[in-house]
């Protein structure tokens, strides 16, 4: 007797997936063991030995109350938070304006849950994040995007109108932006506050507008007199700045982001969060790593010095055509660059040279996250080798 397998079944084929989501494939970037990772804007100097010490001990502490919940509204953690963005942006706020989750992507779907759903509309500029369409597509919000500069700014007149002409119930925007790292002037985040607030959402109280939110994960890195749009926040209820651990704290493996905004914006997210959303042992590894504020800050510096040295670096190489790199603008952790006929090539010789960087964005253009000086180093000698391999191939 033959027993037949799962995949003979019909039913094994026959799950009642969402048809929007019949073709879609999880998100995220390449994972692959080569020398080089500069491809999804990491911070590449490890926690200290200091600094890892301090997590294990309170890790540990933390684990020996395992047997309980954590903390559910961990003011705790968001209170060291509030301390931290008052030091380095000078604008003072309390626990409560403070919200966090496992990475910013789960703070920014609390968002779309709160305040997104049928029949409203969340609005963004393109090029940006790739994952802002799949936080609308899952929580049933419909997805707009309008359109940046050729240089990547964002017009202000041209947000304005999107905004008034969607009337949507979220404003994404992203400052540094990803993947180009243009960062946005506060004259064009206050445009489009002033155009949200005379949104009229649907199925919202009179007078309520859109909720905007400047998601800021790399405001670390920005260039001086690069503002953040906390220092908007006093003024305007319905916005919210985003920020995560990931990037300047070297902590992308704990998954921790959060966000800054008015109590009243701060609790509606409260009501979406699942139970108990934030575990002890992430609670405790941020608060630890939050102690070494200054010591990990240091190595931005660092980082800001190598990425202005690769900016220009890459601006004095010409392309397998003879012209100049184009190099955008960026207060990131991450340079993009381009434009290249072909730039799946240069992004697959790259590899065969061991260095993994991101084939994103608009077509032509490939995005390099800024590592050591070493891996700096490891880079720029495969893109000499990469074009002036493709160089060699167009005259042969």
């Amino acid at each position: 007797m033959t027993t037949p397998t799962a995949s003979a079944s019909p039913r094994a084929s026959a799950l009642p997936l969402r048809p929007e989501l019949a073709d879609e494939a999880p998100y995220g970037a390449p994972q692959l063991d080569v020398p080089v990772l500069l491809n999804v804007n990491e911070n590449p100097y490890a926690p200290s030995e200091e600094v890892v010490a301090t997590i294990a001990a309170d890790v540990a502490a933390a684990a020996r109350g395992l047997n309980r919940y954590p903390d559910r509204d961990f003011l705790g953690l968001r209170g060291d938070l509030a301390a931290y963005l008052g030091r380095e942006s000078g604008v003072t706020l309390s626990a409560e304006q403070v919200w966090a989750a496992n990475g910013s992507n789960e703070v920014m779907l609390h968002v779309l849950q709160a305040f997104g759903g049928p029949g409203r509309s969340v609005v963004s500029f393109a090029p940006t994040y790739s994952m802002y369409p799949e936080y609308a597509r899952d929580t049933h919000t419909r997805w707009v995007a309008g359109r940046r500069n050729e240089d990547f700014t964002l017009d202000a007149a041209h947000a304005v109108e999107v905004v008034e002409r969607e009337q949507p119930a979220v404003i994404l925007l992203t400052s540094p932006n990803n993947p180009t790292g243009t960062a946005l002037p506060l004259a064009v985040v206050e445009a489009v506050l002033d155009a949200a607030a005379r949104v009229r959402v649907p199925d919202a109280p009179d007078g309520a507008g859109a909720v905007v939110v400047v998601d800021e994960a790399y405001a670390e890195f920005r260039r001086a007199g690069t503002p953040s749009a906390l220092e908007l926040l006093a003024d305007h209820p319905n916005l919210a700045v985003a920020r995560t651990m990931s990037k300047a704290f070297a902590a992308a493996g704990l998954r921790l982001g959060y966000l800054a905004a008015s109590p009243a914006l701060v609790d509606a997210l409260r009501v979406v969060r699942l139970p108990y959303h934030l575990s002890a042992i992430t609670q405790a590894a941020a608060r630890a790593a939050l102690k070494h504020t200054t010591a990990l800050l240091a190595q931005v510096d660092a980082l800001r010095a190598e990425r202005d040295g690769l900016v220009d670096w890459l601006r004095a190489q010409r392309g397998p055509t003879g012209e100049p790199l184009a190099v955008a603008e960026t207060d990131a952790n991450f340079v993009l660059f381009g434009t290249f006929a072909d730039r799946h090539a240069v992004w697959r010789g790259l590899l065969d040279r061991g260095v993994l960087i991101r084939e994103v964005g608009p077509a032509g253009w490939l995005r390099v996250s800024v590592g050591t000086p070493e891996e700096t180093a490891r880079f720029k000698d495969a893109l000499t080798d990469v074009i002036a391999g493709v160089i060699t191939e167009q005259e042969a």
